[in-house]
């Protein structure tokens, strides 16, 4: 079986596991937690697969995906207790899996013949509008909107795959590469809490 497509399904299931835990938080029913799981780990590339007209949509296309999330809310029933306080295991396969889910809709788009920029764009998508959708769903301001360098990561990594690519660098040392780039800035900006720049002020007001 391919490494990516592993740590494909890994970074599906944490995802999913991510989003059980925020429904059980809000005490949804079971229902509830299946579907906050289900749009977490495979919502952003369902809707990056819509946005380009791709088909079959990525859960469609591969039943894994539903059996890792079952799984993943399975456990989540069963070992809740136990798994929310891994929060720094569950965070090393969410960061590998978002530079993966990046990597993988950036290919994806590439494969289709869409703009370099769009391309990267819809990487960005895939590795974290399944969180924005989980957020708003719980009635939460999504992760990516308030703090930590997420999204942005994502697109540095997209941005270093395509300067590669078209230098010639191979393709398997490429996406090792741009996927190390996103976890490091993903990683360090946790580390040590990096934010993007707020707007607070303009130079109106700044001197007031």
């Amino acid at each position: 079986m391919d490494v990516i497509y592993v740590i494909d399904i890994l970074g599906t299931f944490a995802f999913a596991i991510s989003g059980a835990l925020v429904a059980s938080k809000k005490e949804f029913d079971l229902f509830g937690v299946i579907i906050l799981a289900f749009v977490t780990a495979v919502g952003g590339g369902m809707l990056r697969d819509i946005l380009i007209n791709s088909h079959p949509i990525n859960w469609i296309g591969d039943l894994n995906y539903i059996y890792t999330i079952l799984t993943a809310v399975v456990c989540t029933f069963l070992f809740k207790s136990k798994i929310a306080p891994l929060r720094k295991t569950f965070f090393l396969f969410d960061t590998i899996g978002i530079s993966v889910f990046t990597l993988l809709g950036l290919q994806k788009g590439l494969s289709l013949n869409l703009p370099a920029i769009v391309a990267i764009i819809m990487g960005m998508v895939s590795a974290v509008f399944g969180g924005v959708i989980r957020d708003v769903l719980s009635r939460e301001v999504p992760l990516i909107f308030k703090k930590e360098i997420y999204a942005s990561a994502c697109l540095t990594g997209g941005l270093i795959y395509l300067l590669m690519k078209q230098i010639g660098v191979n393709e398997n040392v490429n996406f090792i590469i741009s996927a190390i780039v996103i976890i490091t800035i993903r990683t360090v900006s946790v580390i040590y809490k990096l934010q993007l720049p707020k707007i607070k002020d303009d130079i109106f007001t700044r001197n007031q």
